[in-house]
């Protein structure tokens, strides 16, 4: 009786201590660009920066992930991916880094190597393709209207994702 109650209680330890040590990875799309009228597609400005919907927006981000243990956020190169996170950043008194969005395998050694939880706030065409890097063989696609998904890629062997909305 007093071996299975250890077993019992070695094994809960192990539990914990496993699911404590797991990571996970938010992953975006950038909040609503300034180029683009309420329910039309963007008109594909060069660099736009995010519109007051997509400023609140990033506001709302920052305050649904406030304690989340946010370690490092990682956006491309465009101002609408680095205007979505900084909100975060400041709040949190760290800095955006900035990945090109061409290099995507740059991007996932990072977040492979990076402690703790993350942020990556990417585009339409990418979040699906960072969510696949890490190892979730789900597919996730965006249209160029969605702003509210987040995702989350808790780490591990089997990489789980839970995808959530938020305004």
């Amino acid at each position: 009786m007093k071996r299975a109650l250890f077993l019992a209680a070695a094994a809960v330890l192990t539990i914990a201590t496993t699911a404590s040590a797991q990571t996970s990875v938010f992953v975006v799309r950038h909040a609503e660009r300034a180029d683009a009228a309420a329910g039309a597609a963007p008109m594909m400005a060069t660099d736009p920066d995010l519109s007051d919907a997509g400023k609140a927006r990033a506001q709302s981000l920052a305050a649904a992930l406030k304690d989340a243990g946010i370690t490092a956020i990682y956006t491309t190169e465009y101002k609408r991916t680095k205007q979505t996170g900084e909100p975060l950043a400041k709040a949190l008194g760290i800095q955006v880094t900035p990945v090109p969005a061409r290099e995507m395998p740059a991007l996932l050694e990072k977040l492979k190597a990076a402690p703790g939880n993350v942020l990556v706030v990417g585009h339409s065409n990418t979040v699906g393709e960072v969510i696949a890097g890490l190892g979730v063989a789900e597919p996730v696609k965006l249209t160029d209207t969605d702003y509210d998904n987040l995702f989350v890629v808790v780490r591990g062997e089997k990489p789980v994702l839970v995808r959530l909305h938020f305004r």
